[in-house]
């Protein structure tokens, strides 16, 4: 038993983690970067919700919201909605998965608090895959672009940035925590244990002469 509460509790921290990592991902700047040899000081980066300048030389961020969401790349739109609905769907498998522990008094049974874990856990690797396909996808359009032979090679490139990473991250740790919430719930039991072969024999009969 020691055994599956720790792995509920473990399943509790991952999805948090996973939460800010996916934060982190959703609001940093730094999803593609890009930098010239004829701009060495320069560097730019590629956001959800911004582009930004980065000038080497005297440490400034310099950052510009994107002016209409229609005219952003379309893996870009894609990436926006998903996260979106990460961090939502991440905020549901907390609230699922935290009356479900053993240490929570809560006014449920056992099979209340079974399915409360079994719901955040799946919903925990939903979330894992709304982080991952974005993420990756764009990975695939920059890699694709990067080593697209028809660009003259003196023409600059977008490469990863750390808000890749830090989404690749938070998906792992959402598959992670799924998978121990649902391995957490193997021993509970689905319903009430039987009662005792004691109690259903019939007791002794009175009889009367």
């Amino acid at each position: 038993m020691a055994r599956f509460r720790a792995l509920e509790l473990l399943g509790v921290a991952l999805s948090a983690c996973a939460w800010i990592f996916t934060l982190a991902a959703t609001l940093r700047s730094a999803w593609l970067t890009l930098s010239s040899e004829l701009l060495p000081s320069e560097s730019y980066e590629l956001g959800l919700w911004e582009t930004c300048v980065v000038q080497d030389v005297q440490g400034a961020l310099l950052c510009r919201r994107h002016d209409s969401p229609l005219a952003l790349p379309r893996y870009i739109k894609l990436a926006r909605v998903l996260l979106c609905a990460a961090l939502c769907a991440g905020l549901l498998v907390l609230a699922l998965a935290i009356p479900g522990l053993h240490a929570v008094n809560a006014p449920v049974d056992g099979r209340a608090k079974k399915a409360a874990k079994l719901c955040g856990g799946a919903l925990s690797i939903a979330c894992a895959l709304l982080v991952l396909v974005p993420v990756s996808y764009v990975a695939h359009v920059v890699a694709r672009r990067f080593f697209d032979e028809s660009l003259p090679d003196v023409a600059p490139r977008w490469e990863f940035g750390d808000a890749l990473f830090c989404g690749w991250t938070a998906g792992v740790l959402h598959l992670m925590a799924g998978a121990a919430l649902l391995a957490s719930c193997a021993n509970l039991p689905n319903r009430h244990p039987p009662a005792s072969p004691d109690r259903l024999q019939p007791g002794p009969r009175s009889e009367y002469v």
